[in-house]
C-alpha cells in the first residue's frame, strides 16, 4: 500500500475510489453543466460545504479551475489599485507577484522562512485587500486565527482575503471577520485536483460590481457578478469540472458523516504525535520553532545530511514524503497532515522516523 505524504496532490481520501465507480456508473462525465442533474449536484456541495465549514448565509460559493486561479480573480474583482501582502514563503510570494502582474500596486511585509509576522506591521491606509495565506505549504507556517481577528479590528475597511489551500477542511475560520477564503481540493479533501472553491462575501460581490461600473475589468466568464448569477441556479458561466465537483459533493458528505470536530480533533492528535517525535529525535528537528506558527497540516521536517536515508526507508515501506521546497529541496521533508492520513500512518511513520539515528 502506498501512502502519499506530499502536500498536494496528496492522498485520495479512502472512499473516492467507490464515488468514481458510481460517478462513471451514472454517467456524471457526460452530463451537461446546463442539465437538472447537474444543478442537484451542484447544489449538494455547495450546502454540504457550507453545513462543514459553518458557512453563513450571506456567503456565497463558487468553484474555479484551482485556487492559484482564485489569486487571479479575486485580485482583478476586489482590488482597483492597492493590495497588501503577508509573505513568507514561494505561496505567497506568488499571489504578491501576480497582483503587480496585474497592475495592482501591491506592498508586503515579509518574513524569514519559517517565521510567522509581528502584529505591528504598517498597512498603508489606502489598501482595499489585505492578502492572508494562512497555510504556508511551502514552509510549514500557519497564520493564527486571532492574529486574522487584530487585522480586521485595525482594518474594518479592507477587505481581508484568505488563501486556505493547505490547511481547510481543519480550521474553524471565523466568517465575521473575513471577507473571502478560498482553497483547492487535492489536498485536505483528499480528491483529484482540478477544482477550486471561492468563498465570498456580499462585501465581495459589492466591490466587484463597483469596479465593473467604473468601467475597470474584472475578468470575464469568472467575475464576481457572473458567477454569482449562475450561481443562484446552481449553475456555472462555463462548463466545469462536472466530474470533481460530483466527488466533491460526496467526500463532504463523508465528512459530515465523521463529524468535523472529530476530524479536527484527530487532526490535532496526528499533528503532535509528529512534533513530538521531531522534537525528541537526536538530528531531525521542526522547521518552524515558534509552536505558535507551526502548521498542523503540513509539518516540515529539517532533516539535513539525513533526507536520503529517510526518504529510503519510508519508501521501503510505502510512505512518500514531499520534498522540501525551493532552496530547501534537499535538507528538508514536509508531511501533508489530511482527512485522507490515518492515526495508524502516522504512528507507524513516527516509528520509521525513531530508526534514525
Amino acid at each position: 500500500m502506498i501512502v502519499n505524504f506530499t502536500p498536494g496532490p496528496s492522498q485520495l481520501y479512502f472512499t473516492v475510489e467507490d464515488h468514481l465507480r458510481q460517478a462513471i456508473r451514472k454517467n456524471i462525465g457526460s452530463l451537461s453543466h446546463r442539465s437538472k442533474e447537474f444543478e442537484m449536484i451542484s447544489k449538494e456541495a455547495t450546502e454540504g460545504l457550507k453545513q462543514l465549514l459553518s458557512i453563513p448565509s450571506d456567503f456565497h460559493v463558487f468553484f474555479t479551475g484551482s485556487a492559484t486561479e482564485v489569486w487571479e480573480r479575486s485580485l482583478q474583482n476586489l482590488v482597483e489599485a492597492h493590495s497588501f501582502h503577508f509573505v513568507n514563503g514561494a505561496f505567497s510570494k506568488r499571489y504578491f507577484e501576480i497582483a503587480g502582474l496585474l497592475g495592482k500596486h501591491p506592498t508586503k511585509v515579509e518574513a524569514q522562512l519559517g517565521n510567522g509576522f509581528d502584529f505591528e506591521v504598517d498597512i498603508p491606509t489606502n489598501t482595499e485587500l489585505i492578502a492572508v495565506t494562512h497555510n504556508e505549504t511551502s514552509t510549514g507556517v500557519s497564520i493564527p486565527k486571532d492574529f486574522i481577528g487584530k487585522l480586521r479590528t485595525k482594518h474594518k475597511n479592507a477587505l481581508i482575503v484568505v488563501d486556505a489551500v493547505s490547511s481547510m477542511p481543519f480550521p474553524q475560520f471565523d466568517f465575521s471577520i473575513v471577507d473571502s477564503v478560498f482553497f483547492s481540493v487535492q489536498k485536505g479533501f483528499g480528491l483529484p485536483a482540478g477544482l477550486g472553491v471561492w468563498i465570498v462575501n456580499d462585501r465581495c460581490i459589492a466591490k466587484a460590481a463597483s469596479l465593473q461600473q467604473k468601467g475597470i475589468s474584472i475578468g470575464t466568464y469568472h467575475n464576481l457578478p457572473t458567477l454569482l448569477a449562475n450561481a443562484k441556479k446552481n449553475q456555472t458561466p462555463e462548463t466545469p469540472n462536472v466530474l470533481g465537483i460530483y466527488l466533491l459533493s460526496k467526500v463532504v458528505a463523508d465528512f459530515l458523516g465523521r463529524g468535523i470536530s472529530a476530524i479536527r480533533s484527530e487532526t490535532e492528535y496526528k499533528a503532535a504525535l509528529l512534533y513530538n517525535c521531531l522534537e525528541n529525535h537526536p538530528t531531525v528537528k521542526p522547521f518552524v520553532e515558534n509552536k505558535a506558527w507551526r502548521s498542523k497540516t503540513v509539518i516540515v521536517a529539517d532533516t539535513g545530511s539525513k533526507t536520503e536515508a529517510i526518504v529510503k526507508l519510508l519508501n521501503s515501506k510505502g510512505y512518500y514524503p514531499g520534498d522540501g521546497y525551493g532552496e530547501l529541496k534537499k535538507t528538508q521533508l514536509r508531511f501533508a497532515n489530511f482527512p485522507a492520513h490515518s492515526k495508524e500512518q502516522f504512528e507507524t511513520l513516527v516509528d520509521l522516523l525513531n530508526q534514525i539515528d
